[in-house]
């Protein structure tokens, strides 16, 4: 019986390694990795979670950062559109496979003068006017 909970036990921790392994370059290509830096994705991320076109990654990271030292990363942030309680709620659309790519090169082009009405547009330009407005950093 010891025998197969070890074999159980190499197995599954076999499986936990592998996937630490693989979750961050898979979720970096998934966010848009080879078109977008590591620094841009993490900028685009940030700006779609607090919808705050000035948040950007900082880069060389200080040492040592907050817990140990300094403010909390974002102390004072009040433009995230979470609704707090014990559940919380994202504000923000979910982030679909390249996603911020698409809106990053979109968001490049567009003007809101160009857009019909707003009883006229459809859920995709909403959604776009909506990211271009309050996240993009390219206006």
């Amino acid at each position: 019986m010891h025998t197969i909970i070890r074999r159980t036990c190499y197995v599954l921790l076999f499986g936990l390694v592998i996937e630490g392994a693989l979750t961050f370059p898979l979720l970096a290509a998934w966010y848009g990795f080879p078109k977008l830096s590591l620094t841009q994705v993490c900028s685009e991320l940030e700006k779609a979670r607090y919808s705050d076109a000035s948040r950007e990654c900082d880069v060389p990271y200080a040492f040592p950062g907050p817990p140990l030292a300094g403010p909390a990363e974002a102390e004072g942030q009040t433009t995230a559109r979470d609704v707090l309680g014990v559940q919380p709620k994202p504000g923000y659309v979910d982030i679909d496979f390249r996603e911020l790519v698409k809106r990053r090169e979109a968001c490049k082009d567009f003007d809101p003068t160009t857009l019909p009405a707003p009883q006229n547009q459809t859920a995709e330009q909403r959604r776009l006017g909506d990211y271009c407005n309050y996240i993009s950093d390219d206006r």
